[in-house]
């Protein structure tokens, strides 16, 4: 077990970083020098490599001893750190020896190559000063080939330890120790073992030297104020802390979702803080006596990060239920069902915290296997009793405010769908627990309460980011005036930032509980490891050695599941919150959402074969196959997708574009990958290759903002008045509202023939999508115009042939 908060150590090793001295490379890196904090540079302090391989061997020789002797997952999650730590440590000693080599190699350079035979002598000390370096060259090679060996076993040895710890999981899941309801299970607790006996005996009197330890005469004030602020933190820290904050922060926050989520996050951390401190107070009780022994020391530190964790639980319970505030609680709930869900979160961390300490104890004293099974069956049994009772309570609860009319609570498929995974797995637990398979029972309990802890933190924090990044950018808030007054923002712009920053919050957090569900326990990992380990990957921690196994395909598979959802809600978010608030135009979002998905698509492609094991310089094989076949049958698909991301980036024709090609005449609705649909005047639509947009000529009617041309030609008698019918047909032109003044509309004297006079009047629309419409409303005022001034236009001369009657 670990720590779970470290804020006074932190803190004291910022104060001394700042103020004390700070270790560095010397600058002839020869050996590090020790440089204060007002600049003074110390005398180089060299490195004692010798002495540090040696500590370096002594450590993984400890360790694989250790590995060899352990048959406890707990066990090996140490021993497989303090392999990791190992592997760092000789890395960083290879590190310092490198420039110690490099600098001895620049002196040789300099002296250069021993002379040849016949040439002119080299004077002794040359001599001398050649065969010292090449000496400790030779040296420090050695040094670094036995610094490189040792971080290799190191990594192998934390490879081997997770194997076996892989190994460990699955024998004791597939231990069948007896049912619950047998007599062998409960026999720990009426016969007792002799030798569990003798080890609790041994421990409680450690544990009764200590008590007498601590109130010794020269112990005894600290140990009563110690006992006396851990009591009163414990009982009375949250009520003291929850009125002044019930009081204070409405008042001081703006009104508002932010407000419930910061309330509801602040009286979580209260709670936490407030039953550590009381846990770390009770245990300096001992941890500060001189003869305290180990074990008790183990178990103090254990007491804390239970103790932290179960308030964890009861505080994210009580936050969300919100009882004593019913305006804070974040979820859609009735009060009456958040009131009878109260007792739950605090009987659930009172089981975790008590048994957790049976479980360390047990796993300190090294009891006998069939106490521990007791320990954990009885832990099991019950968690799971408590995640079945709570939803049949409601559940009965619910029915009953449905049959007096009253509302209970707006229910989202995925809160359904978690109450169902709860319920089966703690109905799998029973059943386990009922055939004997304790083991598998006690997995399963602390995955669910894992699983829950950081699902519901996850809510929690969601809430939290969400609400901030809508309130710190609001408008009518201090801060989005602020940066109104000084940043020069409109609200648009604000509006978008805050959409973008709670995007980057909630992916953030997305990525942390994937993390830790992923690589996290319950009860031993702290926020500190998680950053640490979000750390190491980013560096390719890891990621290096990647085989293709069963637990990696079910990997790859919730890897491609997850990474789809998510690239389709951004892809969601993208087209309909975030882009729309900027200044870009229909088509060009369009294109950027395209792109983006097609972008994801691939690194999700990627990201999945990764975690699948594959290694890309295995796949030339698949290549060169893959050449072969674009060469002959995939040519015209790769030609359509080439195409399709010129179309993108290139941009000659966009979507909402009106365009004409090979005869067909639409819509622009959306570029592909493979081919662009293009939309009809009757809805239609029609699918054409991307590539005929590169090869073909194009037009594209609405391209740089063109303006659309209404001409009508129309044929009159030879003995109209031209300059009559030109006046009338310019101002029937000039009065409709959707032709353009500038240029203005003109009259053509077209053609002059026996059938009678052809004048073609033009005008300018907006677009060439209206040019269909107002040729139509002209042709109305045209015709209306001319039959008020009596011109007719030219009739069509027909020629009627008639057969003479024959007379008889």
């Amino acid at each position: 077990m670990h720590t779970f908060f470290k804020a006074p150590v932190m803190w004291a090793l910022l104060l001394s970083l700042l103020a004390g001295p700070v270790t560095v490379l010397a600058a002839d890196n020869t050996a590090p020098q020790t440089t204060h904090a007002n600049g003074d540079a110390a005398l180089p302090v060299k490195i004692n490599a010798p002495a540090e391989l040696t500590a370096l061997q002594k450590r993984l020789d400890t360790t694989k001893q250790q590995v060899a002797t352990a048959k406890t997952e707990k066990k090996l999650n140490a021993l497989n750190d303090d392999a990791l730590r190992l592997f760092d440590d000789a890395e960083k000693l290879v590190m310092a020896l490198g420039p110690q080599r490099s600098q001895i190699q620049a002196q040789l350079d300099v002296l250069g190559p021993a002379p040849a035979a016949g040439a002119l002598p080299e004077t002794p000390e040359v001599i001398r000063q050649r065969n010292k370096l090449n000496a400790s060259k030779t040296l420090l090679d050695a040094q670094i080939d036995q610094a490189n060996a040792i971080r290799t076993s190191a990594q192998n040895l934390s490879a081997q330890i997770r194997g076996l710890r892989r190994e460990t999981l699955k024998t004791q899941i597939a231990l069948n120790s007896g049912s619950i309801l047998g007599v062998t299970f409960w026999k720990p607790l009426f016969s007792p073992n002799e030798s569990d006996v003798a080890r609790f005996d041994d421990f409680g009197s450690q544990v009764k030297d200590a008590w007498d330890q601590a109130w010794q005469p020269e112990w005894r004030v600290g140990s009563a104020i110690y006992l006396l602020l851990a009591f009163v933190i414990g009982v009375f820290g949250r009520r003291a802390l929850d009125r002044p904050l019930g009081w204070m922060l409405p008042r001081w926050l703006p009104g508002g979702r932010l407000r419930r989520s910061l309330l509801a996050s602040i009286a979580t951390l209260i709670i936490v803080v407030a039953q550590w401190l009381s846990a770390t107070l009770f245990c300096q009780l001992f941890v500060r006596l001189p003869d305290t022994s180990p074990l008790l020391l183990d178990l103090a530190n254990s007491i804390t990060v239970l103790a932290v964790f179960s308030a964890l639980i009861a505080g994210l319970g009580s936050a969300l239920l919100s009882n004593r505030h019913p305006s804070w609680r974040l979820p859609a709930m009735a009060d009456p069902i958040a009131k009878k869900l109260a007792s739950f979160p605090i009987a659930l961390a009172a089981f975790i915290f008590i048994f957790g300490i049976v479980e360390v104890l047990n796993g300190l004293i090294d009891s006998s296997v069939s106490l521990t099974i007791l320990g954990n069956g009885i832990s099991a049994l019950l968690v799971a009793l408590n995640c079945l009772i709570a939803p049949v309570r409601v559940h009965k609860l619910r029915r009953q405010l449905l049959a007096r009319g009253e509302q209970s609570e707006a229910r989202s498929m995925l809160a359904g769908l978690i109450q169902i995974a709860i319920t089966i797995t703690a109905v799998v637990i029973v059943l386990a627990l009922l055939i004997g398979y304790i083991p598998l029972a006690r997995f399963l309990t602390y995955e669910l309460v894992w699983v829950g802890l950081v699902l519901t933190c996850l809510y929690l924090l969601i809430h939290l980011v969400v609400d901030f990044s809508e309130s710190f950018f609001s408008p009518t808030t201090y801060s989005g005036k602020l940066l109104k007054s000084t940043v020069s923002l409109n609200e648009r712009h604000l509006s978008l930032a805050a959409t973008l920053f709670a995007a980057v919050g909630k992916t953030l957090l997305v990525l942390f509980a994937a993390l830790a569900l992923l690589n996290g326990t319950f009860g031993t990992t702290t926020p500190l490891e998680l950053l640490g380990k979000v750390v190491d990957i980013w560096g390719g921690k890891g990621l290096e050695s990647m085989n293709i196994i069963p637990a990696h395909a079910v990997n790859a598979f919730l890897c491609l599941v997850i990474g789809w959802y998510v690239l389709r809600s951004a892809k969601h978010w993208l087209d309909k919150e975030f882009l729309p608030k900027t200044m870009m135009d229909r088509g060009m979002r369009a294109s950027l959402v395209t792109l983006f998905s097609n972008v994801g698509y691939v690194l999700v492609i990627l990201l999945t074969l990764s975690t699948l094991g594959i290694e890309w310089n295995r796949l030339a094989w698949i290549v060169s196959a893959l050449s072969v076949g674009i060469g002959f049958g995939l040519q015209e698909i790769v030609k359509n997708f080439i195409s399709g991301l010129i179309l993108l980036t290139e941009r000659p024709v966009k979507v909402g574009d009106l365009v004409t090609i090979s005869g067909v005449e639409g819509d622009i609705r959306r570029i592909n990958v493979r081919a662009t649909e293009i939309q009809l005047s009757d809805r239609s639509t029609v699918i054409v290759p991307n590539s005929q947009f590169i090869s073909q000529n194009v037009r594209n009617a609405t391209m740089g903002n063109a303006q659309g041309v209404a001409t009508i030609a129309l044929t009159f008698p030879l003995d109209i008045d031209p300059e009559q019918v030109r006046s009338l047909l310019l101002q029937c032109y000039e009065l409709h509202e959707a032709v353009l003044d500038t240029p203005a509309p003109s009259v053509s004297f077209k053609e002059l023939g026996p059938t009678g006079i052809v004048l073609s009047v033009t005008g300018y629309v907006a677009s060439p999508r209206v040019v269909s419409g107002t040729k139509s409303d002209l042709l109305y005022e045209i015709l209306k115009a001319l039959r008020a001034a009596d011109i007719s236009l030219s009739q069509t001369q027909t020629m009627l042939l008639e057969q003479p009657v024959e007379k008889r």
